[in-house]
């Protein structure tokens, strides 16, 4: 080591035993003719919590408010979006990249399902292969001025998760969780994914948090007593919204109308994604 070390490695030519190796950054660039201003991680600690139907439900409402929004479907081995959205078409290429589809609204939509010949064909990857899809879809697609993307992740804390919060400018993400018990354990593994990731995290969605009687109104914990309010306040969170069990939301998922609800459940989630 030089008497006249300043240990800024980065700025030295000297090849010293103390020398620090340089930082590895694993930011992926976005293609060069696209222009994506926020970037919102959709999470789930495990799967079948609806997910997928909160995502589609933010991007259809933050659209409905005039803001240019798109979803990169980074679950890539069980792609729905796209049916939420109605779009059967396939993505076509161009000069700027490969062109996400546009659903009945205008929300920009990439999924590997728009690059099979057939949606019902498995995706059997490993791991590398499905983490280098998901930069892909944010370096070779055609973002045109978005100011909202949500990125619809699959659950846990495994290779797309992390390739997301390395690779991606997360701005913050959304943790989506359901009543259940065992809840508690999978909302903090998550949590602390994101901690340790240095993402900041928006606030918690309770899905399918209860039904309302159809004759007297009343409210029917069918999955027992939540306990989101204690995990929020154990971590430090808010919890935005509390979707209700309905028929309609999962009707409109199936048949590719998710933009065509009447209430959407997550407006509260979408005022504090607008704050960012």
């Amino acid at each position: 080591m030089s008497e006249n070390c300043t240990n800024d490695c980065s700025s030295c030519g000297e090849n010293c035993a103390s020398r620090r190796s340089e930082q590895t950054s694993f930011a992926e660039s976005l293609n060069r003719y696209s222009s994506v201003k926020k970037v919102i991680g959709i999470v789930s600690g495990k799967g079948g919590v609806g997910k997928s139907s909160v995502t589609a439900m933010l991007a259809a409402g933050m659209q409905k408010r005039g803001y240019k929004t798109a979803v990169l479907d980074a679950d890539i081995t069980g792609p729905s979006i796209p049916k939420a959205f109605g779009i059967t078409q396939k993505a076509a290429g161009s000069d700027f990249g490969i062109l996400p589809e546009k659903s009945k609204s205008g929300i920009d939509i990439m999924s590997i399902n728009l690059l099979l010949e057939n949606d019902d064909e498995p995706v059997v990857w490993r791991g590398p292969i499905i983490a280098g899809t998901v930069k892909q879809f944010w370096s070779e697609v055609f973002w045109e001025d978005e100011d909202f993307m949500f990125v619809d992740m699959p659950p846990g804390t495994g290779d797309v998760p992390l390739t997301v919060f390395q690779s991606l400018p997360v701005d913050g993400i959304v943790v989506v969780t359901s009543p259940q018990e065992l809840v508690s354990m999978i909302v903090s593994k998550a949590v602390k994914m994101a901690e340790l990731m240095n993402i900041p995290i928006i606030g918690l969605i309770e899905n399918m948090s209860y039904a309302l009687c159809p004759d007297c109104g009343k409210k029917i914990n069918i999955f027992g007593e939540s306990h989101i309010e204690e995990i929020a306040e154990s971590h430090g969170l808010k919890v935005l919204d509390k979707i209700p069990l309905n028929p309609d939301i999962s009707a409109a998922c199936d048949s590719g109308t998710i933009e065509d609800i009447a209430e959407n459940p997550v407006e509260n989630t979408i005022n504090e994604i607008i704050k960012l």
